[in-house]
């Protein structure tokens, strides 16, 4: 059986963040219309300083989260682990292709048009008082390629002493986020609309704020059904009931905004629409760290957004390949709070292109829906479990129970 990596989190970060997130930005909004230039100037010298430190630490955080979470895939390797993995991944590539089609055809409706800017957050020619160059020690590409390499070499070599100081450094990385991104966040999403309402700009954001918001929550449901049909296809059993009995789970990921803190009641959950015990005991710890469908379909609906909005030229090849990319390295993400997000800012800055104005906007728009995504990992998870169930009984049929003898006359 997998057994998920917990990890030492304060549930206090994990419920602060979305309320700490609306304060900025309301506050940034409100201070926009009084602050007088050296106030806004002293808070562009702050996410200056961030926005290098976030730079600096995106190599890092994906070498340290994404290999060693490869390498402990590796280590319990089988036919049921590539099963369950193909399968999640697929998942989350089908949601991102689907997120990425849904908003093709609806943004030219939602967002305005006309109201392009060549970048969200332009600074109204107000400067930083100082900047503090702080260059990554590789560049993103070079990041994954090792990721991948250090990752897929421990699981097969299964050595102890590199496995340890990967380990190592995931924990840094963990408490770096924890500790010093995460809490900082509000005040750099408090810069980012500071500066945005003294561009004008902040009235268009928040139009394509609540747009996305809307539209994200009506793509995760049809997912879902789209999901549980599938399973319920290949398993022949009704798949609305299946569902029914996994919005328990649905629920309680609204509230914790945590695939981690929801494992029991999936479980739970998953063993009633009939996946045998120890099925839903290997998938269900597993999926809660590679499956991220509701995660996938956000960040892809959220940056296409930014993309439209900004004017981009963006093909489609280009943001296939970024999909594809974004379904892998956000194996590691979900045992860090908006960890998602965090894994996917080093691709949307390699390959989409996106600065540190563009970046702030996707953390920002990304925790305000975090429950909606989580929740939708979290109930999919049960449809992965199902069609694993059918698979893996076939190959190991339960025993059959004795019939009850008859009573004797």
């Amino acid at each position: 059986m997998i057994k998920f990596r917990k990890r030492k989190l304060h549930l206090k970060l994990k419920w602060g963040l979305l309320p700490g997130v609306i304060c900025a930005i309301a506050a940034g909004i409100a201070c926009g219309l009084f602050f007088p230039e050296w106030l806004v100037r002293v808070s562009l010298t702050f996410n200056g300083l961030f926005g290098n430190f976030l730079g600096f630490i995106i190599p890092l955080l994906i070498v340290g989260l994404v290999a060693p979470g490869i390498a402990e895939l590796g280590r319990s390797a089988g036919k049921l682990l590539f099963i369950t993995a193909a399968l999640a991944y697929g998942f989350t590539l089908a949601s991102g292709f689907f997120s990425y089609g849904v908003s093709e055809l609806t943004f030219p409706y939602l967002l305005d048009a006309t109201a392009k800017t060549t970048q969200f957050a332009a600074s109204a020619e107000l400067k930083p008082y100082f900047t503090v160059a702080m260059p990554p020690l590789m560049d993103v590409m070079t990041a994954l390629v090792l990721a991948f390499t250090l990752g897929l070499g421990m699981a097969v070599i299964q050595g102890s002493r590199l496995k340890g100081v990967m380990l190592d450094l995931r924990d840094i990385i963990d408490r770096v986020i924890a500790r010093v991104i995460i809490p900082l966040l509000p005040y750099y999403i408090f810069g980012i609309f500071l500066n945005m309402t003294v561009a004008g700009q902040v009235v268009s954001v928040l139009g394509v704020f609540a747009k996305i918001i809307v539209l994200i929550f009506a793509i995760t449901a049809v997912m879902l059904v789209l999901q549980f049909t599938l399973a319920g296809l290949i398993a022949r059993q009704n798949p609305f009931k299946m569902l029914k009995t996994m919005l328990v789970a649905y629920m309680t990921a609204l509230g914790t905004q945590s695939s981690a803190a929801t494992i029991p009641v999936t479980l739970k959950q998953t063993i009633k629409i009939g996946v045998r015990e120890e099925v839903a005991g290997f998938v269900v710890p597993l999926c809660a760290t590679i499956h991220l469908s509701g995660s996938t379909m956000k960040i892809v609906a959220c940056a296409l957004a930014i993309v439209f909005m900004s004017g981009m030229n963006m093909p489609f090849e280009q943001f296939a390949g970024f999909i594809c990319m974004l379904g892998v390295t956000m194996v590691a993400a979900p045992g860090v709070p908006g960890g998602a997000i965090m894994a996917a800012l080093g691709i949307l800055q390699s390959m989409l292109g996106f600065g540190e104005a563009e970046l702030g906007l996707m953390i920002a728009l990304y925790i305000a829906m975090d429950s909606f995504g989580t929740a939708c990992n979290v109930t999919g998870d049960g449809s992965i479990a199902v069609i694993v169930n059918k698979i893996y009984s076939r190959r190991n049929p339960q025993p059959q129970q004795p019939a009850a003898s008859a009573p004797s006359n």
